[in-house]
């Protein structure tokens, strides 16, 4: 009888025991700089929707917008899945470098569209380049941060999203503003923007490593070692003389996923549903109400186009410290109890914010405010999704597990979302509208039962012991 040939290692333990170092913020930098982007581009569509609108050559009705919106969805989907494939065929890094390549060419390109059907085509490409980054950029992030600090990390990095709609909505005052660049201009210079921005990053993911837990976990137990002794020269901290926790791993395979997908909807069913929970509720919520509230505000409210970012502009900073200041008590609280409890929060609040919209007896001002409080909680929760898919499942399908959640979620909640409100707020009735938000805040509220029945306790533990790795033997 053959042996099967493994290797033993001890990288996922000297990953873990790495002191927080100048090496994590190069990770948190350069890739958490894909949910700013991500919230750049929602916001600066929502914020410039009504400039957009109005240009000569787009005539865009409310439906247009939300369809703007529902393509950006769109090729996040099918992007997440083809290159949350390729992630766990050829790597990390690899992936990270070419799905930022495609959302800097395609969101250039939308500045550049001619009329609304290249508008539509180059918003629904840009997607796919931030679809591809989501599971690339989770999943280096779970495997490189020590699991001391996952939780919070993946949070803030998550929320950096509001950071990015915060630029956008300073962004969309700017362009709107005819006596710094001209009207028809604006919009364009928005995207174009966006794009230069990517190509910083671009820069500094050079100097990011492949991810030694991908290596070890498809072959090359070589170079993951050769990469973690690099790590930890980087770091300052000398490989451990005491022995630390090891593994034994089969090196035989380099593919994972056919075997993967079966264990996902199988050993790991369970799990399987809550991601999808989780992820359908927040989905519908954001890309629903974020993508149309500038036509609330405008129909509703008669906000000028040009005021717009000053009503998102709070919303957003809102957004981004639920998860910096809640984030801590993911990691201390647990899971269970902070994933719950966000979420349950959120949807109750919804609900009620959505019946007051309805009586009318909210100005755009108390709308806003209402929705800071609401989103406050609902950003963690949101944030919380992504990290609940990306810790809970094996290693060498750790990204397509990330893409099959996020669209499974994305295409009932996203796409879905933005199409759905577009028609309710063009209905020009409150009680239509309201009847959306209560949608989503029993959503929410759902998600949030599921959480506290099935939630995956994974504060503080490592990933090998959250799931074991499929190439593991023993």
């Amino acid at each position: 009888m053959v042996a099967t040939p493994s290797v033993v290692t001890d990288i996922p333990a000297r990953l873990d025991r790495l002191p927080w170092a100048r090496f994590h913020w190069l990770v948190v930098t350069a890739l958490g700089v894909t949910w700013i982007l991500d919230g750049l581009e929602v916001t600066m569509v929502g914020s410039l929707s009504g400039a957009i609108a109005k240009a000569p050559e787009m005539h865009l009705s409310s439906a247009d917008v939300g369809a703007l919106g529902s393509a950006y969805v769109a090729g996040a989907v099918l992007g997440a899945l083809f290159f949350g494939w390729l992630t766990d065929r050829l790597g990390r890094k690899r992936l990270f470098t070419v799905t930022l390549l495609v959302y800097l060419l395609a969101t250039i390109a939308s500045g550049l569209s001619w009329n609304f059907v290249s508008l539509l085509v180059f918003r629904f490409v840009t997607g796919t380049g931030i679809g591809g980054e989501y599971s690339a950029i989770n999943a280096t992030i779970q495997e490189l941060i020590p699991a001391r600090r996952r939780g919070f990390t993946d949070l803030v990095i998550n929320g950096s999203y509001w950071i990015g709609a915060a630029i956008g909505a300073l962004g969309a005052l700017a362009a709107l503003d005819p006596h710094i660049v001209a009207a028809d201009h604006g919009w364009r210079l928005a995207f174009i923007i966006g794009g230069a921005i990517a190509g910083i990053a671009l820069l500094l993911r050079r100097f990011i490593p492949e991810s030694p837990r991908w290596l070890m976990t498809h072959g090359d137990p070589e170079a993951a070692e050769r990469i973690m002794a690099e790590i930890e020269r980087r770091v300052s901290t000398a490989p451990p003389e005491s022995r630390l926790k090891t593994i034994r791993l089969r090196t035989d395979v380099t593919s994972w996923f056919g075997v993967g997908l079966h264990a996902l909807f199988t050993r790991y069913r369970q799990r399987a549903m809550l991601g999808i929970s989780l992820m359908t509720a927040q989905a519908f919520c954001y890309n629903a109400i974020f993508f149309t509230y500038a036509l609330v505000l405008t129909k509703f409210y008669r906000v000028p186009s040009g005021r717009v970012g000053l009503y998102i502009l709070p919303f957003a900073l809102g957004n981004f410290a639920g998860p910096l200041l809640l984030g801590r008590f993911f990691d201390s609280l647990g899971r269970r109890a902070m994933i719950a409890g966000t979420y349950a929060i959120s949807g109750i609040l919804m609900a009620l914010t959505g019946y007051l919209f309805m009586l009318g007896t909210l100005g755009a001002s108390g709308q806003t405010a209402a929705w800071t409080v609401i989103f406050f909680f609902a950003s963690a929760a949101a944030s919380s999704a992504y990290l609940t898919v990306s810790e809970s499942f094996p290693l060498e399908i750790r990204a397509i597990a990330i893409a099959i959640f996020y669209a499974f979620g994305t295409a009932l909640g996203g796409i879905i979302g933005p199409i759905l409100f577009g028609a309710l707020i063009g209905s020009g009735a409150r009680v239509n509208v309201f009847y959306g938000y209560l949608l989503g805040g029993g959503l929410m509220a759902a998600a949030a039962c599921i959480e506290a029945v099935i939630g995956v306790d994974a504060a503080r533990v490592p990933l090998e012991d959250i799931a074991r790795p499929l190439s593991e033997i023993g």
